[in-house]
């Protein structure tokens, strides 16, 4: 069986179940929530059942509905608590890396970013200036170097999305080869209204084991 160790989830929407996120975060599945997905249950959950298939155990499922990973939420709103960047930021400053060892750490952002749509920006490396980071390229390239800085030693995946504009795909693999992060781009998932089906979370399960493998 595939050992991850400790993972952390760092995602949107399409990682929340209620009651197994942190108080006051906002979900999208829930055992009443949304019945046409067939969703029902947190086993359905894309990784629930990866983590019942590997060797694991989840430190924190840090997702919450609606996010983005730059500043810029809908209607334009500055959701910088919030989006994964501020959401990172809060966890190292708070010193929650330095008391929990995290072997896997899985990145599943992008699609509100597509959706809002938040504005795109450039990719850029370094030396990020505060209103950078409301666009969603620096932000991108922000959240990575956090990422590898604080975490030298985790095995950083980051999940793409299927059905995402090109620009936000291809800046995000970019990102990702610049920094050294692994990761998987989802194809052919099943979905209603954007969000993955009972079958989609399968599908998007077993395409990270194939990538893993």
């Amino acid at each position: 069986m595939m050992d991850l160790g400790n993972v952390f989830i760092l995602g949107d929407s399409y990682s929340t179940f209620e009651n197994n996120i942190p108080d006051g975060f906002a979900t999208y599945y829930g055992a009443e929530l949304h019945p046409e997905l067939n969703v029902k249950t947190v086993n359905d959950t894309w990784w629930k059942q990866l983590l019942d298939e590997t060797k694991s155990d989840l430190v924190i499922n840090s997702s919450w509905s609606g996010t983005t990973i730059c500043k810029t939420g809908y209607g334009n709103a500055d959701c910088s608590d919030r989006c994964f960047i501020g959401r990172l930021d809060s966890l190292i400053n708070e010193g929650f890396f330095k008391e929990n060892k995290i072997d896997t750490f899985f990145v599943y952002g992008g699609t509100n970013d597509n959706w809002v749509p938040s504005p795109i920006g450039e990719l850029k490396f370094s030396d990020w200036k505060s209103e950078e980071l409301f666009s969603f390229c620096p932000a991108a390239c922000y959240l990575l170097y956090r990422l590898k800085a604080c975490l030298p030693d985790t095995k950083i995946i980051c999940i793409i999305n299927s059905e995402l504009k090109a620009e936000i795909t291809e800046n995000l693999k970019t990102a990702c080869e610049h920094y050294g992060v692994e990761y998987v781009a989802l194809e052919n998932i099943e979905k209603m209204n954007g969000h993955p089906t009972k079958n989609g979370m399968t599908e998007i399960k077993n395409q990270i084991i194939e990538f893993l493998e």
